[in-house]
């Protein structure tokens, strides 16, 4: 009862305290401690787990160091540095500047990779492909306190901000970047041509008829840097100048040339966008009108004058027809009167649209005598 006894198994290492107080490290044995008068106690590690937290592990580096570089691998960064641990050739930690962390000596192969911040933030491909998903972009939970990651997919840039300022334009693929004392991230910008559709705005045509008109833009991104150092906004600031010029083309139009031409429309806002925007790294390809929208009383009246129009047509073409058809007459009876053949064809000609309609005819005093009643019953 006078002793206690601990006991540290191959895959353990402790630590040992006297009277609450540190004393020792334990390797792999068994130990016998005289309690008279003292407490012993230990707090007992699995090595299989190397790395070492402590509240008291600055205090063990500073007080103990001997026995702690005998019994751990103690990784300690600069002010303006980071380390990469890997085990086993895998990464288990990124360590920010100015940290230390220690591990145990045993059973894990240990290797440390150190970066100078000074030096640059990026990661070479082989390092990022290690700390970014090459499925989602996503920076992996290992190293999301110090790195900051993205995947740019084709068609895209990477625009990176280093403190709000934007630093580098990046290409296609897997980039990471160290996050630390500073602030990192990553925007994608969608470099392919895009539509825009700018929903219906009341407008007033030059003889004050309100309408509505949707419009339909394409651009694309020349310069995203630009346009994101020139533009705050540079979406926003595109539909309302889509919207402006399309207001300054209406309004100086009636609503009979509008509705005659609708590519005037399309032709003046297009000119009005492509001088501004290529200033700025957008280029404006193709912008169009969709819909014009009538007032609905509007509608009924325009829906009058058509069907006035197309009836004052009807009434042209019918007259037109009728004074043909007398004219073919007039010339008909001409050649008649002149020609008793052709006189006598349009005799048979009656004669046969008569009997068309008449189911049995009964001729006596031969065809003269028919072609004589048939004009008595004429006139």
């Amino acid at each position: 009862m006078l002793y206690r006894k601990f006991i540290v198994r191959k895959f353990e290492r402790a630590l040992l305290y006297k009277d609450g107080d540190f004393y020792a490290f334990l390797a792999p044995g068994t130990y016998s401690y005289l309690t008279l008068n003292t407490s012993y106690d230990i707090e007992v590690y699995d090595i299989t787990k190397p790395e070492f937290t402590h509240r008291l592990a600055d205090f063990l580096v500073e007080s103990e160091a001997d026995r702690v570089h005998q019994m751990f691998d103690v990784i300690e960064t600069g002010a303006d540095e980071v380390a990469i641990v890997y085990i086993n050739d895998q990464i288990s930690a990124v360590i920010r500047p100015a940290e230390r962390k220690m591990y145990f000596k045993g059973f894990v192969k240990l290797h440390v990779e150190r970066y100078d911040l000074s030096a640059g933030l990026a990661l070479d491909k082989r390092v990022a492909r290690q700390l970014v998903s090459s499925v989602n972009g996503a920076v992996k939970p290992v190293a999301r306190h110090a790195v900051a990651g993205r995947l740019v997919p084709e068609g895209h840039v990477g625009l990176l901000y280093v403190d709000g300022e934007i630093a580098a334009s990046l290409n296609t693929g897997l980039h990471a970047f160290f996050n630390v004392d500073r602030t990192v991230s990553i925007d994608l910008m969608d470099m392919r041509i895009k539509t825009l559709e700018v929903q219906g705005q009341e407008i007033l045509t030059r003889d004050k008829v309100a309408l509505r008109i949707n419009m339909s833009a394409t651009y694309q991104y020349e310069d995203a840097t630009l346009a994101l150092r020139k533009l705050k906004d540079p979406m926003d600031h595109l539909y309302k100048e889509i919207q402006f010029g399309l207001r300054a083309a209406v309004g100086t139009k009636t609503l009979d040339a509008l509705l005659e031409d609708k590519t005037a429309i399309d032709e003046q806002v297009a000119k009005s966008l492509g001088s501004r925007f290529s200033d700025v790294g957008i280029s404006v390809k193709s912008v169009g009108v969709k819909d014009i929208i009538l007032p609905g009383d509007m509608k009924e009246l325009l829906a009058k004058v058509v069907e006035a129009d197309k009836v004052a047509q009807a009434n042209v073409i019918r007259r037109r027809e009728e004074t043909n058809a007398t004219r073919s007459l007039l010339n008909t009876a001409k050649v008649m009167e002149n020609n008793s053949v052709a006189l006598r064809l349009k005799e048979l000609e009656a004669l046969e649209r008569v009997t068309e309609k008449v189911g049995s005819l009964s001729v006596y005093g031969g065809l003269d005598s028919v072609m004589d009643g048939l004009v008595r019953l004429k006139q």
